[in-house]
């Protein structure tokens, strides 16, 4: 008999250990998902270990033993590396193990009871020959027993009554199999470029590292970083190793996917959230059973089950995309640095922008830094600034200056295009009342419900609620409605009455809800639609020639978040987007329209002056200790009722006050999201594993003191509300 230690499938901390369960009827491992009784009802488990003891052992001890119900696999979902990865996760982020096993897994994988399962289909098979059959059943059979084996369907659509007769006397017999993706061939293409000097020494570079090294490839915009580490992942493919390619977006995954299908073909794997869980499953099955040598993903790719890596590639490392927003919340970068020290492989983070955090590493040698400061075609665009406080003096038009349109008209007359940022989606983002002031809110969360004209009904972007315009004000009844704000869809409607023959291509999150809207979107760009138009999804990665003018509309409204990286993301927003334009033969112009012109972020991108702004903002980091000069953890207390999240937060504080690990901010009260009120803890401090070990310490005195409210763990804070 064997004594089974379990992890059940509720992901909290709070079940957060093994559950010994008892077992004696075939073969287990660790990693396999099981059926277990837990309480009253029957859960999913995922095995951790197990030992041998007899029924006499199994009946001394001092609890109770029950049996599982039911092994669902017959060998373990994750390979060793994935098994320690996850352990390691747990201990690293502060989070529950099981938590981490199911993130690395597509659904239909997961250890948890979900609707999603395996599509299967029916496959007929050739199985023996008999004698006493027809002309015509001896001349299908024969001719089947070539072909060995096709779907059932197929089988019955070609030879339809026959089909059924050799069925029913078992000639040919009909199997149920995991559904096969069928790809379609894609032949390689002749890469001709010719590598620019500086390309061909940050590739050589490249090629003289062994083992696991992290490298940092910091190039301009348009400097041909993709290049560089295609040509570099071809080197690898040849000598038999498997290369992960992370984009933040998914946005990105069209292009930089036809750029690795031009030189890889048949050979890669595609792996991001808006393949349906079948897909999903297909393509990891790919990459587990090693028929694939490439893969393109966005963050979960980094869990899909390699064999023999040689590179993992995070282009646009920067991105705050990589960070995960729920349990458990890792970073992209970190596990790709443990996956490349477990594969001794390379781990490149390229980028035009790099987070302070990285290219701080750089410069202190923990990274290898190497930097490329030339456009292939030698000239980065012209920034403009223009002062929009100046433009509504003069009485233009409070979102397009007369500059801008003055720009967009230019282009488009030379038969060029033009790519138009503003990263707010929606029409508007307030609705209020002109009698009495009042504005339409979400009832779930604390924040202003956005307008969408094209559907005419007012949002929530963050819980999804929606609700029709109302007719008159809930407060006052009047029936007098004020715009406040722009988003995209107003933005469109405004360029396309200032040029009413454009075609304008919009890309937002409302544009690409549908499946493969975004490579669609920007196909009909790329085939000659005059303007593209969109949020930050288009700001990253894009590459047309043909694109001579970008304008970036409120450019400086991320400065005024309350986040301490305001300015990174600000400066990484800007330059990123300005690197859109010019990337081909002919000359590109920025046209940056903000209303705070001298401000370091604003000045250092409108100049391509990375170091600059690097210093400036490391200066200001050192002085308010901020990342990476310290580590951010944060815990949230969360509840239906304020006043119940308020005392958790409060009962944490007291715990904290005779720690002298870090010091403590808050409690702050963040408001309500999705009926649930929120307050929050902040430890600052420059020791990171006692921060992990401090904050697992208050959980524990959390649950221990009876708290009503529930608490989240969020080691190494990204971002601030």
């Amino acid at each position: 008999m064997k004594l089974v230690n379990v992890y059940i499938e509720h992901p909290t901390l709070a079940l957060d250990q093994c559950f010994s369960y008892c077992y004696d009827e075939q073969e287990l491992a660790a990693g396999m998902r099981v059926w277990v009784p837990f309480g009253s009802r029957k859960v999913i488990g995922f095995i951790d270990s197990f030992q041998e003891m007899s029924e006499k052992e199994v009946q001394s001890l001092s609890y109770q033993i029950k049996a599982i119900d039911q092994v669902i696999d017959k060998e373990p979902l994750l390979n060793e590396e994935l098994w320690s990865l996850g352990k390691w996760m747990a201990e690293y982020y502060v989070a529950s193990t099981i938590s981490c096993y199911q993130a690395m897994l597509p659904k239909v994988l997961k250890p948890s009871q979900n609707k999603a399962k395996i599509a299967m289909e029916e496959i007929a098979v050739y199985d023996h020959f008999e004698t006493n059959l027809t002309k015509r059943q001896t001349e299908v059979l024969g001719t089947f027993e070539t072909i060995g084996e096709m779907s059932a369907s197929d089988f019955r659509r070609t030879y339809k009554s026959i089909a059924k007769a050799l069925i029913d006397r078992g000639c040919v017999r009909l199997e149920k199999r995991e559904k096969v993706i069928k790809k379609i061939p894609k032949e390689k293409e002749q890469i001709s470029l010719q590598l620019s000097d500086e390309q061909e020494r940050a590739l050589e570079k490249l090629r003289l590292q062994k083992g696991f090294r992290t490298v940092l490839l910091h190039g301009v915009t348009g400097s041909g970083k993709s290049e560089v580490f295609l040509r570099y992942a071809a080197e690898l493919v040849q000598q038999g190793k498997q290369v992960l390619f992370l984009v933040p977006e998914i946005a990105l995954t069209p292009q930089m996917q036809h750029a690795v299908e031009a030189r890889f073909g048949n050979q890669i794997a595609i792996y991001h959230s808006h393949l349906n869980d079948q897909q999903k499953y297909e393509q990891y099955r790919l990459v587990k059973n090693g028929n694939v040598q490439v893969v393109v993903g966005t963050r979960s790719a980094i869990f899909l089950p390699f064999q023999n890596l040689g590179a993992i590639i995070l282009d646009e490392e920067h991105d705050t995309s990589y960070k995960q927003e729920n349990a458990p919340r890792y970073h992209c970068r970190d596990i790709a640095l443990w996956r490349g020290r477990y594969h001794q492989c390379l781990v490149l983070l390229s980028s035009a922008t790099p987070s302070l955090e990285s290219y701080a590493r750089a410069y202190k040698g923990i990274y290898q830094l190497i930097e490329m400061k030339s456009r292939i075609y030698q000239q980065l665009p012209a920034v403009e600034i223009v002062d929009m406080e100046d433009c509504l003096r003069n009485k233009e038009n409070a979102y397009i200056s007369n500059r801008l349109r003055t720009a967009i008209s230019q282009t488009l007359a030379r038969k060029e295009q033009v790519m138009l940022l503003l990263n707010r989606r929606g029409y508007t983002p307030i609705l209020r009342c002109m009698d009495c002031g009042e504005v339409i809110t979400c009832p779930h969360c604390d924040v202003a419900l956005a307008y969408h004209k094209e559907e005419q009904r007012m949002k929530c972007h963050i819980c999804g609620y929606s609700r029709p315009v109302p007719k008159s004000c809930s407060q006052c009844h009047g029936q007098h409605w004020q715009f406040f704000g722009m988003g995209t869809q107003r933005l469109q409607e405004l360029i396309q009455s200032y040029f009413p023959d454009a075609h304008i291509v919009r890309m937002d999150s409302d544009a690409t809800r549908r499946k493969g809207a975004h490579a669609q979107l920007l196909q009909e760009f790329s085939k000659g639609a005059d303007i593209l138009l969109g949020t930050q999804m288009i700001a990253k990665g894009l590459d047309y020639e043909n694109v001579t003018l970008v304008g970036i509309v409120n450019g400086d409204a991320s400065l005024k978040s309350a986040d301490y990286r305001s300015s990174e993301l600000t400066f990484d927003l800007l330059e990123q987007a300005c690197g859109r334009s010019g990337r081909g033969t002919k000359k590109g112009q920025v046209i940056l329209q903000v209303f705070d012109k001298e401000h370091y972020a604003i000045r250092c991108a409108a100049a391509h002056d990375y170091q600059r702004f690097f210093v400036s903002e490391m200066n200001y980091r050192h002085l308010a200790q901020y990342p990476p000069y310290t580590y951010l953890s944060a815990a949230y207390f969360i509840h239906v009722q304020e006043a119940i999240a308020a005392k958790g937060a409060e009962n944490a504080l007291q715990f904290l006050k005779e720690q002298t690990i870090c010091k403590v901010l808050g409690p702050i009260a963040l408001g309500k999201r999705k009926d649930e009120y929120r307050y929050r803890l902040i430890l600052k401090g420059k020791n990171r594993d006692e921060q992990a070990r401090l904050l697992r310490r208050i959980y524990e005195a959390h649950k221990c003191s009876g708290q009503r409210s529930r608490m989240e763990i969020d080691v190494d804070l990204f971002l601030l509300e």
